[in-house]
């Protein structure tokens, strides 16, 4: 090494290279796949692939890239404006502590948070044990027979309930759903923006006096209400049902270890928010809404189920339930557009509820409702009048010439109440609140605490009779070593990031760095509540406009709404400001979305939520869309053309170079263009949509922005659109009402990651990991066509981010399934590509660009092996026990004293040389999904209710 000729040439400042360590392939790896595919440079090739009608030669007009401390840094600082109050604020948005166990080893776990959606159930037993409690969880709390995985917020999961109900509603029954005014009011702005395009008519009233007719086909109440009383709605569901109008009830877990549970009120479905179970405020999420129903409408449950079958040696293994009902399969006929889950969320909340148990759940709540009995006795006996009915954890103060001066007072002494329109006053309680928090707000009201004598107002009839979370889960942890030993014995269970590359295809699967990730725990971030004081939250919004105008530069759009929770909620969304604008322009009449068969498969049921009627646009056999059928489709819908929906790069993978004039015909036939951003890796920095022709697209910040999986969610699915959209881009839940998420920057709290993703990549950075994400695709594309067609590509015969694979050969000549191949990838250590979609019998691969040559040549090898093995199958040298029907082959199986197949345990176990070093070893055979959907068990079962 040369020592340098000056000391200051050391106190240059000099990049730490987060670039570099964000972009798996260094310098000699990424020549040497260049020379694989024939090409002496990354511009070269990338000019190959990109048309060089949308190529973008200019850089992007960001920022210059800063050093992970110094956008840690810079980050602190402008989060340091929020000012940090303690929210009494309430509205289904609480306070809470994360147990140091559960924060440290799954919230800030990568173990944790960087797994995909749990489809090859094998190797996500672990995630899926741990949404298994989580349901139960809900189900026990709700008193219904079973509950989902999660859905993205409390908003959203009533909506949710108001399709189920439209979808059973009786031929009698009209199509008006009320909503009780003692809904929190971004539920009910959530509620109406859903029921608009489905020509549902919202009655907003108090529950009390509603008269249901056969007009309604659906109810919504909340319990406790949104101004914290209670009432016993058992009557009024019974007098709802006998007019065949189904009812759902929000509700509050922590409530319902106290008090009488929906479920014994006869209603339908119970929906709220598992936030306060463990999970920060962080400015209106993420958070797992939950969905809980009867068992009758099981199979119309919206979202994910967790359901337990068994494994191919009989024993007990867990899979996600019914995946036929998946949208990417049912497509326009999907029951929901939920693609993303709150899985993670979830996790936390059902961690919560087992590091608690029953006992400490109840002693939780038992104080949290004393303190606002304290509360309540205090200030009545200073004079103020409350709201007199029973409550459980928020007290009401009436109106009263003093409110406005007691609200500002609690806000200059760091505490925030809320105010309502009519003057009265809200203040809610949580665990986090302290005697002095007590003291301090009595004080406000000038009154002093006496917590003597204190009788509980609620009835008996609303107290709840026997005991909750029955199930060992919930009372086998008591001490931290048990938990952590709990935690870490499910985390193993799982493949994630950590072990290996997954190789999704439209699911980008890439590093999420560190750095990116640490300040979602920051105090400045998680506990702020949603509806503070504007002023409060000045580090936030700063934090948006910054991220806003970034993302719509690197798009080319005028306008960014970060509100979409996920990317069906961006959808969603983007189709609403598209149907708004043509409703704007008198042309409600335009209802018809032409959608492509390589569009995302997401994209007909979100149509359809958008009241939209879908037509199908054909493809050819290169996989572009059919030109031709697209003008005939236009020409003769264009009188009621809405939308055409293209994913681009399509969902095949491919760029297609006709994609300006599939927005020219489009617009000449009056409809406006909708980019699904699914595959937006393949264009940051090379392209931009905003201009070659869509007017607006959706982002997958947990795919091309770096947010992670977790599991199945959180995501989140901002939407950006050009200026004749703008205004209509979704609004404040609370003000002007047209919400599509109950908070107005939906999960607030995880845009720190794109913040430090783009900050400390820049222009420059970002298009290199944009190449290289190409590169690396087309590289794997190379190895494996000889022994996997690459079913489409290019005009140059380049394919996009991802390319797919075709293995029906596989099936013809040897009887071998493509599941079977991604069984058999487990035993080498790799989570499957994705399987049979867009394509049955083919996989779709997407390396992204953080796996190095290393780990893709790994990878290849792996396939070109499993190749080998269904040629033996093919040749006869194996029948039907072979390794890749019987794969994934368990630890158990193989160290057995019996062995009995014709192949040998090396072979099942560690088939190459390199899987002994990092051998990751499936905790369940292959799962009988079959068995599962005919017998579905959807909580935790006693081993020996399973049995029988």
């Amino acid at each position: 090494m040369k020592m340098r000729n000056s000391l200051s040439d050391w106190l240059t400042p000099k990049p730490l290279g987060f670039v570099d360590r964000h972009i798996g392939p260094q310098s000699a790896e990424i020549e040497s796949m260049l020379s694989a595919l024939g090409f002496s440079s990354l511009d070269a090739f990338v000019e190959s692939v990109v048309p060089a009608s949308i190529y973008r030669t200019s850089p992007l007009d960001l920022p210059k890239p800063a050093t992970e401390p110094e956008a840690l840094a810079e980050l602190k600082q402008l989060i340091s404006q929020n000012q940090v109050a303690r929210s009494f604020i309430g509205m289904g948005y609480y306070d809470t502590h994360t147990p140091g166990v559960i924060s440290r080893n799954i919230l800030e776990n990568p173990g944790w948070y960087t797994q995909y959606t749990p489809y090859q159930a094998e190797i996500a037993q672990g995630r899926l044990e741990a949404l298994l409690a989580f349901q139960t969880m809900v189900a026990d709390l709700t008193k219904l027979d079973v509950a989902n995985s999660s859905l993205l917020d409390e908003g959203t999961a009533a909506a949710e309930a108001m399709g189920l109900f439209l979808g059973i509603k009786e031929s009698a029954n009209g199509k008006k759903f009320f909503v009780a005014e003692e809904c929190h009011p971004q539920t009910i702005a959530v509620v109406r923006t859903r029921a608009e395009p489905l020509g549902v008519e919202i009655v907003v009233s108090k529950a009390s006096e509603i008269v249901l007719t056969r007009d309604f086909f659906g109810a919504l109440l909340n319990y406790p209400s949104t101004d914290g009383s209670l009432v016993d709605y058992t009557d009024w569901i019974q007098r709802a049902h006998g007019l065949s109008v189904k009812v759902a009830v929000a509700t509050d877990l922590l409530a319902l270890c106290l008090l009488k549970p929906p479920g014994e009120m006869g209603a339908d479905v119970a929906v709220g928010n598992s936030q306060r179970f463990g999970v920060p405020m962080g400015f209106g999420g993420p958070h797992a809404a939950f969905f809980a129903t009867k068992e009758e409408h099981q199979r119309r449950i919206p979202g994910r189920i967790v359901g337990v079958s068994k494994d191919r040696h009989g024993n007990p293994g867990f899979r996600l339930a019914l995946q036929t009902r998946e949208q990417h399969i049912r497509r326009d006929k999907a029951t929901s557009n939920i693609c993303t889950a709150q899985v993670l969320l979830a996790i936390i909340s059902a961690m919560y509820a087992v590091y608690h148990g029953p006992t400490g759940l109840k002693n939780i709540a038992g104080r949290v409702h004393a303190l606002a009995l304290g509360f309540a006795a205090a200030v009545k006996r200073q004079g103020w009048k409350i709201k007199e009915e029973p409550f459980f954890d928020t007290v009401k103060v009436l109106p009263d010439p003093r409110n406005q001066a007691a609200w500002v007072q609690a806000a200059a002494q760091g505490m925030n109440l809320r105010l309502f329109d009519d003057g009265a006053l809200g203040v809610s309680f949580d665990e986090t609140t302290t005697a002095t928090d007590l003291e301090k707000l009595c004080k406000v009201f000038g009154a002093t605490v006496s917590m003597e004598k204190l009788l509980s107002q609620v009835p008996d009839s609303l107290v709840r009779q026997g005991e909750i979370l029955t199930h060992p889960v919930f009372r086998s942890h008591a001490s931290e070593t048990e938990m952590l030993r709990f935690i870490r014995k499910l985390e193993s269970k799982d493949l994630s990031l950590t072990h290996s590359m997954i190789p999704l295809g439209s699911c980008t699967m890439k590093l999420n760095a560190t750095s990116e990730l640490l300040p979602i725990t920051w105090t400045e971030f998680g506990k702020m509540h949603p509806f503070v004081p504007e002023a409060q939250g000045a580090g936030y919004r700063e934090m948006f406009r910054g991220l806003e105008k970034w993302l719509s530069e690197i798009t080319g759009f005028a306008a960014t709404s970060l509100q979409p929770n996920s990317g069906a909620q961006g959808e969603y969304a983007g189709l609403l400001v598209i149907r708004q604008y043509h409703a704007s322009r008198g042309e409600t009449h335009r209802n018809v979305c032409l959608i492509p068969e390589s569009a995302h498969g997401t994209n007909p049921a979100s149509a359809v939520m958008a009241g939209m009627k879908v037509v199908g646009v054909k493809n050819d056999e290169q996989g572009n869309v059919d030109l031709a059928d697209l003008k005939a489709k236009a020409e003769k819908h264009q009188n009621e053309l809405a939308a055409l929906m293209v994913t681009y790069p399509s969902t095949y993978g491919v760029f297609e170079s006709e994609i300006k004039t599939f927005c020219d015909i489009v617009h000449s036939k009056g409809g406006q263009v909708y980019m699904d951003g699914a595959n937006m890796n393949a264009q940051v920095g090379l392209c931009r949509p905003g201009d070659f022709g869509p007017d607006v697209c959706h982002l997958n910040l947990h795919k091309t922005f770096c947010i992670p999986h977790g599991g199945g969610g959180p995501g989140m699915g901002p939407i950006c659109v050009k200026s004749h959209l703008a205004p209509f881009l979704p609004g404040d839940p609370l003000k002007d009402g047209r919400a599509v998420s109950s908070a107005r920057w939906g999960s607030a709290s995880i845009l720190p990651i794109p913040w430090m993703y783009i900050r400390m990549m820049g222009s420059e950075g970002l298009k290199r990991a944009t190449s290289v994400a190409i590169l690396n695709a087309n590289y794997v594309a190379a190895r494996l066509e000889k022994y996997y067609p690459v079913l489409f590509k290019g005009a140059t015969g380049r394919v996009a981010h991802e390319c797919v694979l075709d293995l029906r050969q596989l099936k013809k000549e040897a009887g071998i399934e493509v599941e079977d191949v991604a069984k058999r990838l487990m035993d080498y250590g790799f989570h499957a590509p994705t399987v049979s979609w867009p394509v049955p019998g083919t996989m779709m691969v997407e390396p992204t660009e953080s796996e190095s040559q290393a780990e893709l040549d790994r990878f290849c090898e792996a396939m070109i092996a499993i190749h080998g093995e269904a040629r033996k199958v093919a040749a006869k040298e194996w029948g039907e026990d072979n390794p890749l029907k019987n794969a994934p082959h368990t630890a158990v199986e193989v160290t057995a004293d019996a062995w009995a197949h014709p192949y040998s345990r090396q072979v099942a176990a560690f088939p190459q040389k390199w899987v002994k070093e990092r051998k990751f070893w499936p905790s369940v055979a292959r799962v009988d999904n079959v068995w599962g959907d005919r017998n579905l068990f959807c909580s935790c079962p006693a081993v020996s209710e399973f049995e029988s």
